[in-house]
């Protein structure tokens, strides 16, 4: 990975940020975002969580929280999503992570700098657009394996509340089965309207 946080750190950036996003592209359940600040220190192992197994992810989520100096996670609804849409509601859950940030001692911390994968997002604070952020960037990196466990953790609950749709297995996502479920029961409160047009006329 390059060493975005410390090239920026050279010229004078101390709380370098990492945000990612899981959920985007999903029919059900929240859009998911990560704030990360990460220490100069690496472990082994970080990548895109889209290229980890499972029980990796989950190794590697505890180490990154256990060795992070501050972290925050933003949540969006699908009611949101269906009002504001999906790409504004992104940007949304990346706001509130920033906002919801803190430490070991779950004291507030304020970002200088927010490195992020392949958005923007309406703040004052400095913002560097990443593309392969999550492949790229160690602090990016780390925010897309929290959220990734963290929303697949959600994923597991809601299964429990809404059975009949796999969430636990597709995490929500326009798998054959899920979206056969959806024309066989109807859609739950959980669902992305605005996703199913196709499905449910």
């Amino acid at each position: 990975m390059e060493e975005f946080e410390k090239d920026y750190k050279k010229i004078g950036y101390t709380n370098i940020v990492g945000i990612d996003e899981v959920g985007r592209g999903s029919l059900f359940g929240d859009v998911l975002a990560c704030a990360i600040i990460m220490p100069d220190s690496r472990i082994e192992g970080v990548a895109d969580s889209k290229k980890l197994s499972i029980k990796k992810r989950e190794s590697l989520y505890e180490k990154i929280l256990e060795e992070c100096i501050a972290v925050g996670i933003g949540r969006v609804d699908s009611k949101k999503i269906d009002e504001i849409n999906i790409k504004n509601a992104t940007h949304l859950a990346m706001e509130k992570a920033v906002e919801n940030m803190r430490d070991q001692s779950s004291r507030k911390v304020y970002a200088d700098l927010l490195l992020i994968d392949a958005e923007k997002i309406d703040t004052q604070i400095a913002q560097v657009s990443i593309i392969k952020g999550d492949d790229r960037c160690y602090s990016i990196a780390c925010a897309s394996i929290v959220a990734k466990v963290y929303r697949d953790s959600l994923c597991n609950t809601w299964d429990e509340i809404y059975p009949g749709y796999n969430i636990k297995k597709n995490k929500g996502y326009g798998t054959t089965a899920h979206r056969s479920a959806i024309k066989e029961i109807g859609y739950t409160p959980m669902h992305r309207v605005t996703f199913l047009k196709n499905l449910i006329g």
